[in-house]
């Protein structure tokens, strides 16, 4: 059995200037990226790189469309490495373009993997603090040509460098902030309840929880002045987390967000958010055993709580970080749940793989029907 998987070289660099200076950007690279990060930090260096800036391709979470344009621009510049400074969005575009085919057709793409071959050198920073997608093999697009999310993911996908530079967070929204924070808190969590997760998985991921529960804590605490100088944990953390999903799996909680991002656009730690307490609490009610026993007394020890009111307690430590919505508030109808909970089934296999409990069609469509 796998332990660990730790591909990308991983390096760490306190401003973006140490960065470009070790890595000796030049004209054969090309950064995809947004120009609002760009330009105030990488603007005055005097590089002498092409760049692509995402949101010139459209708004909000990767399409397969946006990605197709992109790889196509991409393809015009005659670059040698790729290198992605954004958040998920940027960054699972960039995997998508490291091994691209020279059609640019993101169908194609799904059709080969996991036999996908890399094309471009790939170096990965992110700029917030949830994914951990700087570590793992894997790219979520909305397929808009099916209506939903699905993986992209295939070993060629790895960074061949991922970086990390807490310069890169100071200017981070707080909303941005909340919903890659708590993304990250999931991956952690379902992480180590996954049945492929390890003693060494395991390690990432309640380091990653803890972590991310006491910089909660204090910003619950202190206010939105408190997060400057948690910048460096959370992106640790967040990097400990994707350490952990990368060869562990994310589960349930994942792929029924899928369904509500995709039709309804909603971020992605926020639909994670929508949906995982539901998951959990369900969990608890079909099993009070295992690993689920473990990561509810040690979420416990940090909140000062009850095992049984774990995830009570830990929504409403999470509310002050991002308020949690019931889904009819994103517009979504109650006759539109057993499409979603089809969807789940039909279409999100490789997640609920590592699901706590086996889940039935039935199941998915009880738990949306709890959180409406």
């Amino acid at each position: 059995m796998v332990q660990v998987i730790l591909k990308p070289e991983l390096h760490k660099f306190q401003t973006c200037k140490e960065f470009s200076d070790a890595f000796k950007l030049g004209p054969e690279d090309l950064v995809l990226t947004n120009k609002f990060i760009y330009e105030p930090l990488f603007g005055g260096l005097g590089l002498n790189v092409h760049t692509i800036f995402q949101e010139e391709y459209g708004a909000g979470e990767p399409t397969d469309t946006m990605a197709e344009n992109i790889m196509r621009d991409a393809a015009k510049t005659g670059c040698r490495r790729v290198i992605a400074i954004g958040g998920g969005t940027v960054i699972d575009i960039a995997k998508a373009l490291a091994v691209a085919n020279e059609s640019a057709c993101m169908d194609e793409l799904y059709n080969a993997m996991p036999a996908l071959k890399k094309q471009y050198e790939l170096i990965i920073i992110p700029t917030t603090c949830g994914t951990g997608s700087e570590v793992t093999n894997i790219a979520v697009f909305n397929r808009v040509r099916m209506g939903t999310k699905m993986g992209l993911v295939g070993p060629a996908m790895y960074a061949d460098h991922a970086v990390l530079i807490p310069e890169l967070l100071y200017g981070l929204p707080f909303g941005v902030f909340a919903t890659s924070s708590i993304d990250a808190l999931v991956h952690a969590v379902e992480s180590a309840l996954s049945p492929k997760a390890t003693i060494y998985t395991r390690t990432f991921s309640y380091r990653a929880i803890e972590m991310i529960v006491r910089g909660y804590q204090k910003i619950a605490v202190e206010g939105e002045t408190a997060l400057k100088p948690l910048s460096d944990d959370f992106l640790v953390a967040s990097n400990f987390a994707g350490i952990a999903f990368g060869t562990a799996g994310c589960g349930t909680v994942h792929a029924m967000a899928y369904p509500l991002g995709g039709k309804y656009h909603v971020p992605h730690g926020e639909s994670n958010y929508a949906i995982f307490t539901g998951v959990m609490k369900r969990y608890m009610g079909l099993r009070q055993d295992g690993e689920l026993n473990t990561v509810n007394e040690f979420l416990a020890g940090l909140l000062g709580c009850e095992a049984a009111g774990v995830y009570t307690a830990l929504e409403e430590l999470l509310n002050h970080i991002l308020p949690k919505k019931a889904l009819r508030e994103y517009g979504v109808a109650r006759e539109e749940l057993p499409e979603f909970a089809a969807s789940v089934i039909e279409n999100q296999q490789r997640l609920l793989a590592n699901s706590f409990v086996p889940m039935s069609q039935e199941l998915v469509l009880q738990i949306y029907e709890d959180l409406y």
